[in-house]
Parts: C-alpha cells; sequence; structure tokens
C-alpha cells in the first residue's frame, strides 16, 4: 500500500492549489462581471462598446451600428459614461477636418494661455470668444486663432493629450484634423476637475455651449431626454472633393450624471444628410444610456 499513500505536506500542496484555483476562478468571474465587452459590424468597421451596466455594451453596440448601417460617406464616434463606465467607439483615431467643432479647442487653449498668464480674459475675448462658441462666427475664431497662435494651440493640445490633432495651418483653422477620441477627451476635459483647465475656465466653457444659439443645437443633442442640460457645438463644411463634413460634439448632464460624445462625419452629398446621420447615432446613444 506504500505507493498509495499521500503524505501530509501533499496534502496541503493540493488543497492550496484547489483554493488558489478557486481564488482565479471567482477573480475571474468578479472582472468579467465588472465590465463587459461587445462589438457590432458597421459598414466594413466595428462598434466596439464596454459597460459595467449588464447588458448595455451590447445594446448600444448593436443599437448604434444598425443607425449608421448603410449610410452614406464615412463617420467615427466616441462615447463615454462615467456613471455606467461605459465607452463606445467607431473608427475613434480616424482623421475627420475639423470644420467648426475647432472652435472649442480654440477656446480651451486660449484660456489655458490666460491661466498661466494669471489674468482674466478682456472684454474683447468675452466678445470674440462669445460668438464664437454661441454663433459659430468665423472672423472671431479668424481674430483668436492669429492671437493665440500655433504654439499656442498646440502647447494646449499636448496638455489635453490630444495627440491626434493636427492644426490647420495657415489660417485654415477649419481643416485641422481631429478624431472622435481626441474630440471625447476635450468634452471629458470640460465635464471633470483637470489640471488643464481650471473649474473657472471649464464653468466659462461650458456656459457659453450651453447658450449656442437655437438654430444650431442640432446634432448630438438629439434624443436627448427634455430635462437634459446640453452643451455643444456643431461643425459644417462643403468642400469641392469628399462632400459635406458634419460633425457634432458635446457633454450631457441628466439625472445627476455627466456623459460625452463625439460624431463626426464626411462625404455626405448635403448638410441636412450629413446632420441626419450624426443624430441617428446620438439618438439610440441617449436612448440607452438614459433609460
Amino acid at each position: 500500500m506504500h505507493g498509495s499513500r499521500i503524505s501530509t505536506g501533499t496534502r496541503r500542496g493540493l488543497a492550496a492549489a484547489v483554493a488558489a484555483g478557486t481564488l482565479l476562478t471567482a477573480l475571474t468571474t468578479a472582472t468579467s462581471a465588472s465590465a463587459s465587452t461587445a462589438s457590432a459590424p458597421v459598414d466594413g468597421s466595428k462598434v466596439v462598446c464596454t459597460s459595467k451596466k449588464p447588458g448595455l455594451a451590447p445594446a448600444l453596440s448593436h443599437d448604434i451600428a444598425d443607425a449608421l448601417h448603410g449610410r452614406k460617406g464615412a463617420s467615427a464616434l466616441s462615447v463615454y459614461d462615467p456613471h455606467t463606465g461605459t465607452r463606445c467607439d467607431l473608427k475613434a483615431g480616424t482623421h475627420f477636418d475639423s470644420a467648426s467643432v475647432v472652435k472649442v479647442t480654440v477656446l480651451g487653449a486660449l484660456l489655458r494661455q490666460t491661466q498661466e498668464a494669471h489674468r482674466k480674459l478682456t472684454p474683447r475675448e468675452v466678445k470674440l470668444t462669445t460668438a464664437m462658441i454661441t454663433k459659430s462666427d468665423n472672423k472671431s475664431t479668424s481674430a483668436l486663432w492669429r492671437q493665440i497662435r500655433p504654439a499656442g494651440i498646440k502647447h494646449f493640445l499636448s496638455l489635453a493629450d490630444m495627440r491626434n490633432t493636427v492644426p490647420g495651418t495657415g489660417k485654415a483653422w477649419g481643416l485641422t484634423q481631429i478624431t472622435a477620441g481626441d474630440q471625447l477627451k476635450l468634452m471629458q476635459l470640460l465635464a471633470k476637475d483637470n489640471t488643464v483647465l481650471t473649474p473657472a475656465s471649464r464653468g466659462y466653457a461650458l456656459d457659453l455651449m450651453h447658450r449656442v444659439a437655437p438654430d444650431q443645437r442640432w446634432g448630438v443633442p438629439a434624443g436627448a431626454p427634455a430635462t437634459t442640460d446640453v452643451h455643444v457645438k456643431n461643425g459644417w463644411l462643403p468642400r469641392d472633393t469628399g462632400g459635406w463634413r458634419v460633425n457634432s460634439v458635446g457633454t450631457f448632464t441628466h439625472s445627476g450624471h455627466d456623459y460625452s460624445m463625439a460624431v463626426l462625419s464626411t462625404g455626405s452629398r448635403t448638410m441636412k444628410y450629413g446632420v441626419d446621420t450624426v443624430e441617428s447615432a446620438a439618438r439610440v446613444i441617449h436612448r440607452d444610456l438614459t433609460h
């Protein structure tokens, strides 16, 4: 019977191994339960969503894919809801012409410069920034673009970790190359405390985005519940090649929690078609995040 006996040390080792295996299984289960990832194909790409809320990742990924399926041109988006630990991306690193959504970056760069100079905005700067954001005034944007200078824009982009954004050359601020991922970073910079913009700077920017002219409140606000606080900036630009560029970025507060999104599009035959593309995605995102 000598060969069938198990020593005390061996028994202890086996018990430890079983316990370790049980613990590993428990940890793996807990990790997978804390966040799930799902994806859905859309016209040769994938919408990828991760969420800590059960069932939300697959619902969002499929709903966004369905909303964008068959739309002509190209689109990209990034969404983040810290309340449910939800993140969705579609071609988040692909470059698009910014059009007027770059105006939020211009505002951020100016506010950062005033912070570093330990000064407030001048009356002229208040007038220019208000027109730039609430009315999307191009002359005001050009004046601030010249004032801030390329070094100031690039300095802000570096601090904001918007490393995939390439400022337009010369006066061509509307041809800044942006990504949905970087635009989401900018929206999050406005939505939560950080070391780049002070609460006063963030509050100023959000107030302007909240007061955008009524005829420019389309885009990512589409489908937001009526009680939602909306902060938005849109951009639209027709070009000789590639059709309309229609972009929309925003951050929202609903029932006590914030979430942000950026939806970019290019290749639309008309502006209205581009707006419809952006709003088709926005509606399902708001629905799924707020219900």
